[in-house]
């Protein structure tokens, strides 16, 4: 069963979160759900978004990467939207990763590296009419990397929803939701994510 640290979204660390890491923890695997703000959790994703521009996205990205090295290397990465910002680098730039699931948003290949390590699938689920995901540059991103990966699968849902397998907020989708999380599951099958890692936080 595979080890995950599933990183929340602009919102903070809903119950949509934990109900999430539920899912992929009923299904055998271990999932620790970090709080990158603290117990602060947000209504409206522009709030959320304005919260972690106060606290700084390289603060948060450094935050995550420091409790990631607190469990073994080999370890599943997934991110929601702000999330996928230390997602995407721990999975491509920390040795041992076992896959990686960047949901709602992915960065260009660039900023970390010029290539997604050849050895570490991942996924990029997105809905195919969301602004914050169409319109900021995540999709183009996610086509290129998908493009130039041999394991990696870019999933397209109809829809306009950002954050849409988050069950606690307005925007979830609970068909396009259960297919993702089905992908995911299906991944994670695949993964090997060696041994226990400490307990979640």
């Amino acid at each position: 069963m595979a080890n995950i640290l599933l990183f929340h979204h602009a919102q903070g660390l809903t119950p949509g979160m934990d109900a999430f890491a539920d899912v992929l923890r009923g299904a055998g695997h271990t999932v620790t759900v970090p709080d990158l703000y603290d117990g602060h959790t947000f209504i409206g994703l522009a709030d959320g978004v304005a919260y972690a521009q106060e606290i700084g996205l390289d603060t948060i990205e450094e935050l995550g990467v420091r409790i990631a090295n607190r469990f073994p290397q080999e370890m599943v990465y997934i991110g929601f939207s702000l999330g996928v910002i230390p997602a995407q680098r721990l999975a491509q730039t920390r040795p041992g990763a076992r896959g990686a699931v960047l949901i709602s948003a992915c960065l260009p290949l660039g900023i970390y590296g010029d290539t997604w390590p050849a050895d570490v699938p991942v996924q990029i689920h997105g809905m195919d009419a969301d602004e914050e995901f169409v319109d900021s540059g995540d999709l183009d991103a996610a086509k290129n990397l998908a493009a130039s990966t041999p394991d990696a699968e870019l999933f397209l849902y109809p829809g306009a929803s950002h954050l849409f397998a988050d069950i606690s907020l307005p925007d979830y989708d609970p068909e396009q939701a259960f297919a993702l999380t089905r992908a995911v599951l299906e991944m994670l099958d695949r993964a090997d994510g060696g041994p226990a890692g400490p307990a979640g936080e």
